[in-house]
């Protein structure tokens, strides 16, 4: 579904990603791991189509993103949806934080016309509110205002918001770090939701257990480029490079 295809990335000067191939299917969770500052945000700013690469090709069902004009990037950009590390949440209640994606996605008249319907009751817009702060467990917070929130819980709503709009895929930042282990443990729940809905996941993580734990496939991320992808139990067991056995091994590799 999504495919970045020799893709490099520099900035003022210094190499980022070289050459770098990886895709994602739907209804698969991919994980990338490898060490702090290696490029795993660079890369998912790239797959998020909000970033061109400086070479190679990034692709959302065989469209070229580059390569056609901004409306139609914009209209591919749209099908995918993005998780930071830090939650990042409007001064609003809960429910106006995860619906802010839906009105904004609406042309202006159909968006006033949500608006009257709210206020007497009942539209698809509270609908996917709700079912989205259902996966997160969030349904009894969502008149909460955002600002009382705890940080688990406010990265909880980011997911949600993400999740509302129903994107083909879904990229995630380090979602769960700093996270308690309750707040880790609905964030992944909620990864599991999203691969049963048909959604590509990309989760860039620091944590090998929760890519075990979580994911699929697994991409090794390592000096720019990826050094192995495969299936999550065959990479952690029985690596075919040996740089992915020294970083699995607790080794630091640049």
């Amino acid at each position: 579904m999504l495919r970045a295809t020799g893709v490099s990335k520099s900035y003022g000067g210094e190499t980022v990603l070289r050459e770098l191939s990886l895709d994602v299917d739907a209804g698969e969770i991919v994980a990338v791991i490898g060490p702090s500052g290696v490029g795993k945000t660079t890369l998912l700013r790239l797959l998020s189509l909000s970033s061109e690469p400086d070479e190679g090709r990034v692709t959302l069902d065989g469209t070229d993103a580059w390569a056609v004009d901004e409306t139609e990037r914009l209209a591919l950009r749209r099908r995918v949806g993005m998780v930071f590390q830090e939650a990042s949440l409007f001064d609003a209640s809960v429910a106006r934080n995860v619906e802010y994606g839906l009105r904004v996605r609406r042309p202006w008249g159909d968006r006033l016309r949500e608006g009257l319907r709210s206020v007497v009751g009942g539209n698809g817009t509270a609908e996917a509110v709700r079912e989205s702060l259902d996966v997160v467990g969030l349904t009894d917070e969502t008149d909460q205002h955002a600002e009382s929130l705890s940080g688990g819980e406010a990265q909880r709503v980011s997911f949600a918001r993400a999740l509302a709009v129903d994107p083909d895929v879904l990229l995630l930042d380090e979602p769960t770090s700093d996270l308690d282990p309750r707040n880790t443990a609905v964030i992944e729940e909620a990864m599991d939701e999203a691969r049963d809905r048909g959604i590509g996941v990309v989760v860039a993580t620091h944590d090998m257990h929760q890519a075990e734990r979580v994911a699929d496939r697994v991409a090794v991320l390592l000096d720019g480029g990826i050094s192995e992808v495969g299936p999550t139990e065959r990479v952690f067991e029985e690596p075919r490079d040996s740089r992915t056995r020294r970083f699995i091994d607790g080794e630091l590799v640049y």
